[in-house]
């Protein structure tokens, strides 16, 4: 699973989603131009699986919704627009699969009445288009699951390792801290081993300086 802070991993989620969008929006725009042709039951199970298109068209749009916000903002004002150009075609197609579904007299033919079992029977397949789209939904809730998952552990992952990053840091720091204390005692240490040789140069000097005098002191005297 890709780093949901990565941009081209949101990029490529897009595009993912974007492709897939087109083709349910082919299947959905061909069903809708099957459905003024069919009558009864045949249009009532072709208005049912356009229904379970479109529902799967929103269900894109929703995960397009949300990769978008990971894409660079330097390239978003085009995916913006391309998005809004897919939500309209989907609006559009909503708006076309109501007015086809609101004409009763083609969806039951001949056959349509005001009686109860006609009610029923419409009730039912309303339940069972239901029940279908809440299954899809369960399916994208499981799927929305696993992703958060799999970005929870990323991220433990993460700040784990920025932890560790930390430690090393530091342990680099105390361990500068107690070099540079090895460099203040070993640069005190030379300026005493310093003076200490100034005090001997001159020490000897003074030594030689008073055997010369002596020296001299002797010849003199030898010569008086």
């Amino acid at each position: 699973m890709a780093n949901p802070l990565d941009t081209d991993a949101g990029s490529e989620l897009f595009s993912g989603y974007e492709a897939e969008l087109k083709l349910v929006q082919a299947d959905l725009s061909q069903k809708l131009d099957q459905i003024p042709d069919l009558a009864g039951e045949p249009r009532k199970a072709a208005i049912s699986q356009a229904e379970r298109a479109l529902e799967e068209a929103n269900e894109l749009l929703d995960q397009m919704r949300l990769e978008k916000q990971n894409i660079p903002s330097s390239t978003r004002t085009k995916v913006n627009q391309r998005f809004r150009n897919h939500e309209s075609d989907v609006d559009i197609a909503k708006r076309k699969l109501r007015s086809l579904a609101d004409d009763r007299s083609a969806l039951f033919g001949n056959r349509y009445s005001d009686n109860p079992n006609d009610v029923q029977l419409e009730q039912r397949q309303q339940l069972l288009s239901g029940t279908d789209r809440l299954d899809r939904s369960s399916q994208r809730l499981k799927a929305s699951q696993a992703l958060a998952n799999d970005t929870e552990a990323i991220g433990a992952s993460a700040l784990a390792d920025l932890h560790r990053q930390r430690e090393t840091i530091q342990h680099t720091h105390d361990t500068l801290l107690e070099s540079e204390g090895y460099v203040d005692r070993s640069v005190k240490t030379l300026r005493g081993m310093a003076r200490r040789m100034a005090t001997n140069r001159i020490i000897t000097v003074s030594i030689i300086t008073v055997l010369v005098l002596l020296i001299i002191a002797v010849v003199v005297s030898k010569f008086r």
